[in-house]
């Protein structure tokens, strides 16, 4: 069971410091995000697997320091890199896509609720998968993953600053896309 009175900082170094639970702990809180954010980069179920291990294997293996104890940003922007790489070494086309990346809703909902969720999120993926790559990427995780600027910013290589303009372009290409949906009171 994952160990919820400890900070992300706290399990990495308890980690350093020789504990595995604690670096299991860590794994078990990022493997399904951490997942579903780089088949948006590789759309492809097993590779985006395979580069979520190898991100985790990373940290297993080599320890690093990791200044300004942001452990979800290191872990996210170690990920996007290999897969980034990965995919220049199949020569594959970089497309970031939420295809797929739906939510199991709660055994509880009533099967009419569920079909208008299930609406709504085709139409907010359709209108996703239609924006420029950096726009959809962070919108999925500043949004979907509930990263912070400074986080985004390591992760997609950028200045906070261009971070908080792609984040506001995205919500306005967003606000357009729903709109060509026929969507006027979507919270963005």
């Amino acid at each position: 069971m994952e160990n919820n009175e400890y900070s992300d900082d706290e399990l990495y170094q308890n980690y350093c410091d020789g504990d595995m639970e604690a670096f299991d702990d860590l794994i078990r809180r990022y493997d399904e995000s951490l997942m579903w954010y780089l088949y948006g980069i590789l759309q492809d179920y097993q590779d985006a697997e395979d580069m979520m291990v190898e991100a985790f294997a990373k940290l297993l293996e080599k320890r690093p320091v990791i200044r300004n104890g942001n452990f979800k940003a290191y872990l996210f922007k170690t990920a996007r890199n290999l897969a980034v790489n990965y995919r220049k070494h199949f020569r594959r086309q970089e497309e970031f896509s939420l295809v797929g990346m739906e939510e199991q809703l709660p055994s509880g909902e009533s099967l009419e609720a569920k079909n208008v969720i299930s609406e709504q999120r085709t139409i907010l993926y359709r209108c996703l998968n239609r924006m420029e790559k950096q726009l959809k990427e962070i919108l999925y995780l500043v949004y979907l993953d509930g990263l912070s600027y400074s986080e985004v910013s390591q992760i997609m290589k950028v200045s906070k600053r261009r971070a908080a303009y792609l984040l506001e372009r995205g919500k306005m290409r967003m606000r357009e896309e729903l709109e060509k949906e026929g969507v006027k009171d979507f919270l963005v």
